[in-house]
């Protein structure tokens, strides 16, 4: 597996090998061994979220959730195309409200690993694209929460159309009055 590290402490672009024919592909999106031979512990994973928007411009996040069931994702996209986003929200972090964004798509393969104590979204760069993502902790919707995804200085990629966003993303907290549950343990 092929490890980058990112400008946000802890936030790393994992890339598995894919092996190909005329048939189409086959690559191993998971493997422990290979991460812990490759000097990465992550967490353990208890669910696995897959989701699909439709629409070119789709915003989804950025969302979190605050301890005790805070969540790191290893995020990657199976069909299309995602502007993928972490920010730090950390107390005490050198990177504190600073972004980071990756397109994630089914042709480039990677993956984004977006630590506890990060708010998380994307966007849609493709119609019908399928995000699957894994979780370090179940979803407890008494500690889910939002942050409004135009309110970080994200640069996101498409400024042509109006995002699709849900009411709940709508009616979310900008970051400046946001008080982050997370502490920077670096």
């Amino acid at each position: 597996m092929q490890i980058e590290t990112t400008s946000l402490l802890d936030v790393l672009i994992i890339t598995p090998p894919r092996f190909g024919d005329h048939r189409g592909f086959f690559c191993e999106s998971w493997n422990v061994a290979a991460l812990e031979a490759a000097g990465v512990h992550l967490p353990a994973f208890v669910q696995d979220n897959h989701s699909l928007s439709r629409e070119i411009g789709t915003v989804r996040g950025l969302h979190y959730q605050r301890p005790p069931h805070a969540q790191g994702k290893l995020v990657r996209c199976g069909r299309g195309a995602i502007f993928d986003v972490a920010v730090d929200v950390r107390k005490g972090s050198p990177t504190y409200g600073q972004s980071f964004g990756l397109e994630l798509s089914y042709e480039n393969g990677k993956q984004l690993w977006v630590p506890a104590g990060f708010l998380h979204g994307f966007m849609t760069l493709q119609a019908d694209s399928e995000i699957i993502y894994k979780c370090t902790d179940h979803y407890a919707p008494e500690c889910d929460g939002a942050v409004k995804w135009d309110s970080c200085g994200v640069a996101w990629p498409i400024d042509t159309v109006t995002p699709v966003i849900s009411d709940k993303d709508a009616a979310a907290q900008p970051l400046s009055a946001f008080e982050t549950p997370f502490e920077f343990e670096g």
